[in-house]
């Protein structure tokens, strides 16, 4: 019986240390299958973070490797699709369209290639592990370093050898200072632009951040000892040296302004905070607890006073009767995170805000609020909040919290079944924003500040704009969802550029399920701008820009959204000389919805000259293939021969911005400019009777070549003003000398003055833009006018 209990505790063992392996080769054997969802062939949820992605995916890499396994013909596929997954799950947008449309939303043409095994053991993702220390992606960066705490950011490149030299001593000092400042970390491998856009160029390249102040770079030998120096120079708190003339009058004053007292007694005997440690827990508890010591040498009978007859330090909290009421904390360690945690353990909590008290404070004065569950909320997040106050009292933004389990009506009422923080913005306990972000300091205080200046609402379905008077944005999301977090803080600023002309609000559909299937959203984040009875689904970055471009489309719509009926009435039945670009495209195509913000931009900028339409193939899908469309975006020209409806041109070109698209559809339109010899621009420009815009340019140039359509809008829109012509300064070279042309391309203004003209260089007009170099001719022209009036007649 006794072999039989050892045996079978073996058995236990040996399941134990087998059942992660057989985890992961389950996972391995599940990208076997054919078309598996990408969140199964990683194994993480669908609600998974981009660093859980991350993680899930290295553990793949290192067991499925091609280098790891040799003798497997399948195993550069299997990795593809472990690979391919990765890359769209990583990335907000590409995550997005998944989510919505699945693999045909995605560009087809994107992935295929993958790194080397070592680099996923040895470089990829340096810090992922660390709990001490964040890595910042562009999505969180700014409002990291714009939180008000001190932010020390190591900016690492994967394959740099010296990042991995330095990373054994970032670690052991992120350990050091743990709670004192953040210590963060950016992967300008993943992060390649937000590197840039912070002017970094070497690796590893340290950098300070400060609110409102500029970074300051680290230079110095990279020890820990160093970087802790460096680092400590920055918290500038206070700390003051208490003696009997001031003590009293210090700790009144910092107890009025709602802040306590944390005192180390200094003496031959017992223990005394050190320097350095004071200036840490001074860093640390900054806005709630001043810092001070006492010399109990000098100050005998002042310590005495307080019971202290050696070494010793306490924490007396705000409005504490020092010694007399047992609120005094002595401490008994000399470690700054111990004293740290149990002085946060010790201050008061935030403000408690009940049925009876919520709306009547609520009504006039900013306040974020954190609601709680009993017991649910950990200490260690409850202590941070008690920060907030401290980050929030400059945004004069109130603090407090409501206990849902002893307020369930009041929780109920606002739709909130789970812990959360908000913000209310002094308008009354419905016009709220709930937080979705990171539940971490630095996050929470970026939200708060965005929130109350912007118009964003949390909506429910006693305020859902279902009459639609005014016109609202909404946006339809899950908070799990890591696009739908992307974008919101987006809408934030959207708002604040559209105060009192658009609504914004936010929908949360894992609470509200029958509100979003009355709209039938399908995928998460979708935007819905509703104008009256129209309604409109918005496709495009998630960006504030990509938003207000698009309200700006909708007020004044640039494209025309064509149906069957329209298309053969408009297109097909154009007048002679109508010219139309039409782009056939699928909602789901993934290049489709890259184009249709560059195509409305398009259209804005050939506004006057050339229609642009679009043609939904979901919707119309019979009618795209009577119009042989069997790819998309397809994209036609139909030009302005009305005998000929059904000849078209497709755009075969490899760019698909707007200016790229812009030229092509203008370069099918006549000629508005001429081309001008040497003899030509002698008898027409230089001794003729109009006025003349000119274009000296080479054929070699890429900036004429990028101007050339420009300069043909330049010469319709001065059409019957002033003529346009185009000198080529490669074929006419000494013409383009004696006019003084030293650059390509040059944009001269010759005008009439009434007599005969010898000046060869005309007026240079500093612009390539046609509606600037347009408004600069005619301001001209009625500077010369009063001249040209009083000229004699026999001049003309």
């Amino acid at each position: 019986m006794g072999y039989r209990v050892i045996l079978g505790g073996r058995r236990r063992h040996l399941v134990q240390l087998l059942l992660p392996l057989l985890l992961l080769l389950f996972l391995v054997a599940a990208v076997l299958a054919e078309g598996r969802d990408y969140y199964d062939l990683l194994g993480v949820s669908r609600e998974a973070t981009t660093r859980e992605i991350r993680q899930a995916f290295k553990k793949l890499a290192l067991t499925m490797h091609p280098d790891k396994n040799p003798g497997d013909p399948s195993a550069h596929e299997k990795f593809l699709q472990v690979n391919r997954a990765y890359e769209v799950l990583k990335d907000e947008d590409l995550r997005k369209k998944y989510d919505k449309y699945g693999e045909k939303g995605l560009d087809e043409q994107q992935g295929g290639r993958y790194e080397s095994w070592n680099f996923y053991r040895y470089d990829f993702g340096i810090y992922d592990d660390d709990l001490e220390i964040i890595t910042l992606d562009s999505g969180d960066f700014e409002a990291a370093v714009n939180s008000g705490e001190i932010w020390f950011v190591n900016f690492y490149f994967p394959r740099c050898s010296h990042c991995h030299e330095l990373a054994p001593t970032w670690r052991e000092f992120a350990k050091e200072m743990d709670g004192v400042i953040r210590i963060g970390a950016v992967n300008c491998g993943d992060n390649n632009h937000l590197c840039r856009r912070k002017g970094i160029n070497s690796y590893p390249s340290l950098f300070i951040y400060r609110a409102g102040q500029r970074p300051e770079k680290f230079n110095g030998e990279r020890t820990k000892d160093n970087l802790v120096r460096f680092s400590m120079q920055f918290i500038t708190t206070t700390i003051t040296q208490l003696w009997q003339g001031n003590v009293f009058n210090e700790i009144e004053q910092a107890f009025s302004s709602g802040l306590g007292w944390l005192i180390t007694f200094c003496s031959n005997t017992g223990d005394c905070l050190e320097p350095r440690t004071r200036q840490k827990l001074a860093g640390m508890l900054d806005g709630l607890v001043k810092v001070g010591w006492m010399d109990c040498i000098t100050e005998e009978k002042l310590c005495e006073s307080f019971q202290v007859t050696g070494g010793a330090t306490a924490l007396f909290p705000p409005g504490s009767a020092l010694d007399k009421d047992g609120s005094v904390l002595w401490l008994n360690t000399l470690d700054s995170k111990e004293i740290y945690n149990q002085a946060m353990n010790h201050l008061p909590g935030l403000e408690l805000l009940t049925s009876d008290s919520f709306q009547r404070k609520l009504a006039h004065h900013r306040w974020l609020v954190s609601f709680t569950f009993g017991d649910r909320s950990s200490n260690a997040a409850s202590n941070e909040y008690k920060k907030l106050q401290a980050f929030l009292r400059d945004d004069h933004i109130q603090v407090g919290r409501v206990d849902c389990i002893s307020d369930a009506e009041l929780c109920q009422s606002l739709y909130i079944h789970k812990p959360c923080v908000a913000v209310f913005k002094g308008l009354g306990i419905h016009d709220f924003e709930i937080h979705h972000g990171k539940d971490v300091l630095y996050n929470i205080v970026g939200f708060a500040r965005d929130s109350v200046r912007a118009h964003v609402t949390t909506l429910r379905p006693d305020n859902f704009p279902s009459d639609r008077k005014e016109p609202w944005l909404v946006d339809f999301f899950a908070p799990w969802c890591p696009p739908c977090r992307a974008l919101l803080p987006e809408l934030r600023k959207a708002s604040i550029q559209l105060a009192g002309r658009m609504k914004f609000g936010t929908l949360d559909c894992t609470i509200h399920h029958n509100l979003c299937s009355t709209y039938n959203i399908q995928a998460y984040p979708t935007t819905v701008i509703f104008n009256g009875s129209s309604v409109h689904e918005y496709e495009g970055q998630h960006s504030a820009d990509g938003i207000l471009e698009f309200i700006q489309d909708l007020v004044s719509p640039s494209v025309v959204v064509l149906d069957p009926s329209s298309f053969a009435e408009r297109v097909k039945g154009r007048a002679e000389g109508q010219i139309w670009a039409v782009d056939f495209y699928a909602p789901w195509c993934g290049p489709c919805q890259a184009l249709m913000p560059e195509w409305r931009r398009m259209a804005r900028l050939l506004s006057g000259q050339i229609l642009v339409g679009s043609v939904d193939c979901q919707r119309f899908q019979s009618f795209c293939q009577s119009q042989s469309v069997r790819a998309y975006p397809e994209i036609r020209l139909y030009p302005g021969n009305a005998r000929q409806p059904d000849r078209f041109m497709s755009y075969n070109g490899w760019h698909r911005d707007s200016h790229s698209l812009r030229a092509w559809a203008l370069s099918y339109l006549p000629r508005a400019s001429v081309d001008l010899t040497p003899e030509t621009f002698r008898s027409l420009v230089l001794s003729g009777r109009d006025h003349w815009v000119l274009d000296f340019y080479a054929p070699w140039c890429g900036p004429c070549q990028h101007f050339a359509p420009e300069f043909e809008v330049l010469a319709r829109i001065l059409k019957g003003e002033v003529w346009a012509g185009k000198v080529d300064c490669q074929a006419h070279y000494q013409t383009c000398q004696s006019a003084g042309i030293t650059a390509y391309p040059s944009v001269r203004f010759y005008p009439y003055l009434g007599t005969r003209r010898f000046e060869h260089s005309g007026e240079h007009i500093n612009s390539r833009d046609a509606n600037v170099i347009a408004d600069t001719v005619r301001q001209r022209l009625q500077q010369l006018l009063p001249r040209l009036q009083n000229k004699p007649k026999d001049e003309l």
